[in-house]
């Protein structure tokens, strides 16, 4: 009896990952295609320094941030690709994706979910950070 409950504790163990891997999967193939400009529902944020900065500045940080593929366990820990910095013009520049609710009050209710998250990708300067 023991051992098949075990078995059973295993196996939906197993499902769970196998669910908590597929949505994982999903949130950073929107994430990639929301830096590529291809986002069914976001909204993309500068700062007043990426501003400042002009539009040929921004064109390039828009660029950088959309062919991003950088990452690593340390700047990428749950592999969703929410987050990374590029250097332009010897400005560090930081970039993130955030998963909001449709009418922005509250956080996603299931980031994997394009029927139900607004992503927000803000580009900053790190000093802006």
């Amino acid at each position: 009896m023991f051992r098949a409950t075990t078995q059973r504790k295993e196996k939906a163990m197993g499902n769970i990952e196998t669910q908590s891997g597929d949505k994982t999967r999903r949130i950073r193939e929107l994430n990639d295609a929301m830096r590529a400009g291809a986002c069914e529902v976001g909204t993309v944020v500068v700062t007043s320094g990426i501003h400042e900065k002009g539009v040929e500045f921004l064109a390039s940080v828009s660029k950088a941030v959309a062919e991003f593929t950088a990452f690593t366990p340390d700047n990428d820990p749950y592999g969703e690709h929410d987050f990374g910095s590029v250097v332009l013009d010897g400005e560090k520049v930081f970039w993130k994706i955030d998963y909001y609710d449709l009418i922005m009050s509250a956080h996603s209710p299931d980031a994997s979910d394009p029927q139900v998250t607004n992503r927000v990708l803000t580009i900053m300067l790190a000093h802006e950070y």
